[in-house]
């Protein structure tokens, strides 16, 4: 088509009115055809002529990008573009004349974030450059399958991992608080005997010395005494390590029943109520009316909130808001735990639900870990979006058992 438009191009000064306008109508349907094609793309493309002004966009493009109105081949590409870090790309790249691949940046699009790369090559024809070619993705399914796969193939590693340390820890640990608990009832008999010294020493004034000498080792004693304790606390401390550690690592014995997961919700919201009020924090529950009922095990999934809750609660010490909400569709409950915190950072979304990764002094690694262990052994998905300086947003979505089963028509016999 576009070759016999070309060939009537060069004869336009014999053709009649009628040829010239069936040539015009050809050249349309041609157009209107590509930009069918460009708007069926499952990809943005933008196009730019050689003044970087924008002088085509295709829907995908426009619903993916934040793109302000513009008139074609009056404004360059980065004046229309609503996000300043993707804009500023876009601007220093063209304008050096640079070729990009897969650059990656994120955006609020529809109240979410979403991951998007953008390439950027020359439009070159008969061997000069016309133009720039802007090619966009969207890589957000794609980044969150990745994400889900390494953490997986973390739990994988760590099962295999288990079977030998578990034990080499346990047994000593448990050897270790069977000899303090020994030494904790040596020091009883030590604080009687001491104790008994002293009662004969104020009945006999010669024995003042001894009287001395037995104070002195009640401090000792008492010195002792408190060290032991911190060793029991040391030892409880790694005991609960390696529980959760096993608990990791060990396939769940879900006792799943078909419940509503608003009433447990609203449990919880009780149970944690004073320790919300004493740290000024206000919450606010929006569970949906007529949630259908899911089957899920009440104490792992007790476990799961219980953890974003605390971690909600670290995340604002100075107070704020925490958000617990329920929504669903046809197929799945969505339950949505978000704070006004202090966020997470980009880099460390990734890896948040890696085992062992904490930016906690004292925590161990694991209570994301097992967050995503159980949701995944529910068939569910856990997704984190998150601000710095903003909050944290953690969003669960469940699948609502279907209750009727649909079978297929046999096609009517010929």
């Amino acid at each position: 088509m576009r070759q016999f438009i070309k060939r009537a191009l060069q004869k336009l000064n014999v053709l009649t009115p009628e040829q010239i306008q069936d040539v015009f109508l050809s050249a349309t349907t041609e157009i209107a055809r590509l930009e069918t094609v460009l708007d069926s793309l499952s990809v943005g493309i933008l196009v730019c002529d050689t003044g970087h002004n924008l002088i085509l966009a295709n829907k995908y493009a426009l619903r993916l990008l934040p793109i302000n109105s513009f008139e074609q081949e009056r404004e360059p590409v980065w004046n229309v573009i609503g996000d300043k870090k993707v804009a500023a790309f876009l601007e220093t790249t063209l304008e050096s004349g640079d070729k990009a691949e897969e650059w990656e940046f994120n955006a609020e699009l529809g109240g979410r974030t979403r991951q998007f790369s953008l390439s950027v090559w020359p439009l070159v024809q008969k061997r000069q450059v016309t133009g720039s070619l802007i090619h966009v993705a969207d890589i957000t399914e794609k980044r969150s399958r990745e994400a889900r796969m390494r953490r997986m193939e973390s739990l994988a590693s760590l099962t295999t991992l288990a079977a030998g340390v578990a034990h080499e820890i346990k047994n000593p640990l448990g050897s270790l608080s069977i000899h303090v608990q020994l030494i904790q009832k040596a020091l009883r008999a030590c604080h009687a005997e001491t104790d008994g010294k002293s009662a004969d020493g104020k009945s006999a004034g010669g024995r003042s010395g001894k009287n001395k000498k037995n104070s002195g080792c009640r401090t000792h004693l008492d010195s002792m005494d408190r060290y032991i304790n911190v060793i029991n606390e040391e030892i409880e401390r790694l005991n609960q390590i390696v529980v959760d550690f096993l608990f990791a690592v060990r396939p769940m014995d879900l006792d799943l029943r078909l419940k509503n997961i608003n009433i447990l919700l609203s449990e919880l919201a009780e149970f944690v109520s004073y320790e919300l009020k004493a740290a000024k924090i206000e919450c606010v529950i929006d569970l949906a009316q007529n949630l259908p009922a899911i089957n899920f095990d009440e104490r792992y999934m007790k476990q799961v909130f219980l953890n974003l809750i605390k971690n909600a609660i670290a995340a604002m010490p100075d107070g704020g808001k925490l958000f617990i909400k329920t929504e669903t569709n046809d197929s799945d409950i969505c339950i949505i735990v978000a704070d006004t915190g202090t966020g997470i950072p980009e880099e460390n979304l990734v890896k948040i639900f890696e085992p062992y990764y904490t930016t906690k002094e004292t925590g161990t690694g694991l209570g994301l870990t097992l967050v995503f262990k159980i949701i995944r052994e529910h068939n569910g998905e856990i997704n984190v979006h998150s601000v710095m300086g903003e909050g944290t947003v953690f969003i669960i979505t469940m699948p609502v058992p279907q209750k009727e089963t649909r079978l297929l028509e046999a096609p009517d016999e010929v």
